[in-house]
């Protein structure tokens, strides 16, 4: 089996410039992407369980993995939710799976995003780790558009085991993240 693209780029010349960057004493203390999940809410989900099948569905093109069907953990009267209620899918990406979808996701399905200015260089949560939010899920070249019976958003977090959000930053850009322009 070969070698994810990424993986690959990453322990050739990226774990490298970022000890130098950084000036790490050991190559274990370098910054790496260790999971990747990709969330759906389905708030349809309550009227119709049929819905959840087709977003399991497309979330599993999509990732190449079987997603997990999460659960409401309370019940918010406002909304017709009950604690227990199927709302959404979500899947975990380790490994080589992780470093395909990472791939196919900066350089497939960004630059399908129609008057695409760049990813936010704020979306990073204060310990290295990055969220993308995407408005539809037809991005994907895995997705067929005929198929598609309503548009979806999906949200991409990406885990590093960076320690802030510099570290984090750095390895997204030599990992080819297509940032926004800084105003600087």
């Amino acid at each position: 089996m070969t070698l994810p693209r990424l993986k690959q780029r990453y322990r050739e010349e990226i774990q490298s410039k970022l000890q130098e960057e950084f000036s790490y004493h050991s190559m274990m203390q370098v910054p790496r992407v260790t999971r990747v999940v990709v969330n759906v809410g389905v708030g349809d989900a309550l009227g119709n369980a049929r819905v959840l099948d087709v977003v399991s569905d497309e979330i599993g093109q999509i990732t190449g993995q079987r997603p997990v069907i999460t659960h409401a953990r309370k019940s918010v009267a406002n909304f017709k939710l009950r604690e227990g209620n199927a709302i959404g899918v979500t899947v975990t990406l380790r490994g080589d799976r992780m470093w395909e979808f990472l791939d196919r996701t900066i350089n497939a399905a960004l630059p399908r995003i129609r008057d695409f200015q760049g990813l936010s260089r704020t979306a990073f949560d204060g310990r290295g780790n990055y969220s993308i939010g995407l408005r539809e899920q037809l991005v994907f070249p895995e997705i067929d558009f005929s198929a598609v019976d309503h548009i979806r958003g999906l949200q991409i977090n990406v885990l590093t085991s960076a320690q802030n959000d510099a570290e984090a930053r750095r390895l997204l850009e030599l990992l080819g993240m297509p940032f926004a322009r800084s105003n600087n």
